[in-house]
C-alpha cells in the first residue's frame, strides 16, 4: 500500500497538513470515531485535550493494527472538538506530537477540523475518524 501525501500547485501548502492523499492498496478500512478511552473503555486525560487527543490517535494505530495496518495507512482523518477554538490548537498539535512519537510515524495528513458543541459522552474534548487503505 502506498498513501502519498500532497500539496497540488493552486492550492496553499501547509506545514500541520496535506490538502490530499493519494492511496493505492486493497483493502478500505473506515474507522468509526476515536476517543479518550484504553481497552477496557476507561477515561483517559479528563479535561486534557492534549492527552485526549494522543489517546484517540493511538486508538486509530491499535485499530488499524488489528486490519493489518499501520497509522501509516492512513489517508484522511476528521477530527472533532468541543468549543474549537484557534487557541486550543497548541494542544491539538502537542497530543498529535506526543502521538507520533509514540508510534514512530509521520501524522501529517489530510485532516478535516470540525467544531462541534458536544460529543457522545460529557467528559470527551475531541474525537478523531480515519480512513485508510491497506494492502
Amino acid at each position: 500500500m502506498t498513501v502519498t501525501l500532497v500539496n497540488p500547485d493552486g492550492l496553499p501548502k501547509p506545514d500541520v497538513y496535506r490538502q490530499m492523499s493519494i492511496a493505492t492498496g486493497s483493502k478500505l478500512v473506515f474507522l468509526a470515531g476515536q476517543v479518550a478511552r484504553d481497552a477496557e473503555g476507561g477515561r483517559v486525560g479528563e479535561g486534557d485535550l492534549a492527552a485526549q487527543v494522543e489517546q484517540s490517535y493511538l486508538n486509530i494505530a491499535t485499530a488499524l493494527a488489528a486490519a493489518g495496518g499501520s497509522f501509516d495507512d492512513v489517508a484522511k482523518l476528521t477530527i472533532y472538538i468541543v468549543d474549537w477554538t484557534p487557541d486550543k490548537l497548541p494542544l491539538l498539535g502537542e497530543g498529535v506530537a506526543r502521538a507520533a512519537a509514540a508510534l514512530g510515524v509521520d501524522p501529517v495528513k489530510p485532516i478535516t477540523l470540525l467544531g462541534v458543541a458536544a460529543l457522545g459522552e460529557p467528559d470527551l474534548l475531541v474525537e478523531v475518524e480515519a480512513t485508510a487503505v491497506i494492502d
